[in-house]
């Protein structure tokens, strides 16, 4: 049996942070928190409907804080929908972790709110495979390219000729079309949002719609090389972010003001999460 006066304390407490966060940022907040599942979508639908809902308040940026392992890529190209729908600037910060389809959906931000300790993750999809369990497309693919290769200089083993011979070829090319699209999104989202007002070099020249579909790709082909990362949930830092991927990132650390905010809430919901044990956290100014 939970305290009920410490639950209410901190109950109250995590609306007067989120509160807060809305004011300083002149957004509205959203926090998710879990896995990107099949219903995702609908649910943060309902949610945006709902926020919006009050006349009270009028925002035209959403600020998303979001932790999640990733998941199902099919929801977050309608979630992504869902927000820009509503609003004219979409952030995201990300004081934890946003793995796979998190790192995807980021990458749909006009700004990305990071500090040192934060990670995204490589670009590989989760797919749902023939037992009905999540799996990272890109592992299956560069195993199966793997076997291609060994099979074509003549030092396939048996054992790996049956894996090879048995693999569903229907469901190899889900695993490709889930990278492919991924890569598509990641491209198109680059270039619409986050490099929306990316319009001068360094050296004072403009910057050209090529040059950006060229960075947003080169960053795509980055993130999707499962050989430089090693594995689906390799993390990484704003650092390597911005210096490997040429990424702009808002360090929220230099920001006093800011990181005391988004600290203070996040550690008050990682209290409440982990006393009722949840899965996926959905918070508004709205709901909890």
């Amino acid at each position: 049996m939970f305290d009920k006066p410490l639950e209410t304390e901190n109950n109250r407490i995590m609306k007067e942070k989120l509160r807060a966060l809305e004011e300083y940022l002149h957004s509205d907040v959203l926090v998710y928190y879990g896995s990107i599942g099949t219903n995702s979508d609908n649910i943060i639908k309902q949610v945006i409907e709902d926020l919006k809902s009050d006349t009270t308040i009028s925002n035209e940026h959403l600020a998303v804080i979001l932790t999640t392992n990733g998941g199902s890529l099919s929801p977050v190209e309608r979630i992504v929908n869902v927000f820009r729908n509503f609003y004219s600037e979409v952030y995201f910060i990300v004081p934890d972790h946003a793995y796979s389809a998190g790192t995807i959906m980021c990458m749909s931000a006009n700004k990305i709110f990071m500090n040192y300790y934060s990670v995204l993750g490589p670009i590989d999809p989760q797919v749902v495979n023939k037992d009905g369990h999540y799996v990272p497309a890109l592992n299956y693919l560069d195993k199966i390219a793997e076997l291609i290769k060994k099979a074509e200089n003549g030092s396939l083993t048996d054992a790996e000729f049956m894996i090879l011979k048995d693999f569903d070829l229907a469901e190899l090319r889900e695993y490709e079309q889930a990278r492919d699209l991924a890569i598509v999104m990641l491209e198109k989202w680059l270039v619409q949002y986050k490099f929306k007002d990316w319009n001068t070099h360094s050296n004072g020249k403009p910057v050209t719609q090529q040059e950006k579909v060229r960075r947003a790709q080169e960053i795509a082909k980055t993130l999707s090389d499962n050989n430089k990362w090693k594995s689906h949930g390799r993390p990484i830092n704003m650092d390597t972010l911005i210096s490997d991927l040429r990424l702009q990132i808002e360090d929220y650390g230099k920001d006093p003001v800011l990181k005391q905010l988004i600290d203070e809430y996040y550690s008050h919901m990682d209290e409440y999460i982990r006393q009722h044990n949840y899965g996926n956290f959905i918070q508004t100014r709205r709901i909890i």
